[in-house]
């Protein structure tokens, strides 16, 4: 079996390597976040760390929104509409936890 890169030119595989730069790091951002999260959530270093976890649990959501679901390269009302979408997400997901957390 014949590896499939073999067959593309020098440009081609610049081509390829410029545009998986973005999404590739992307992934390894959002692993280092997740790994802050839960370095933080098992350590506990002080009382307020809630802050710092929901902060890097913004980043994390502004990277998935503006880079793997390409929002930045839309129009403002389009951008608008899908951070007003991810906050009502957030609203339920807060009135849910709120209702199972105050039974």
């Amino acid at each position: 079996m014949r590896n499939p890169l073999a067959t593309l030119s020098a440009d081609d595989r610049a081509l390829l390597r410029r545009r998986l730069r973005t999404p590739v790091l992307t992934f390894l951002a959002l692993l280092a976040l997740l790994a802050v999260n839960v370095t933080l959530g098992a350590t506990l270093p002080f009382a307020q760390v809630w802050i710092v976890e929901l902060a890097v649990v913004a980043v994390m959501v502004a990277l998935i929104l503006l880079v793997s679901m390409e929002v930045i390269h839309e129009p403002p009302l389009i951008r608008l509409f899908s951070g007003l979408g991810f906050f009502w997400v957030a609203i339920l997901v807060g009135m849910t936890l709120t209702d199972y957390l105050a039974r």
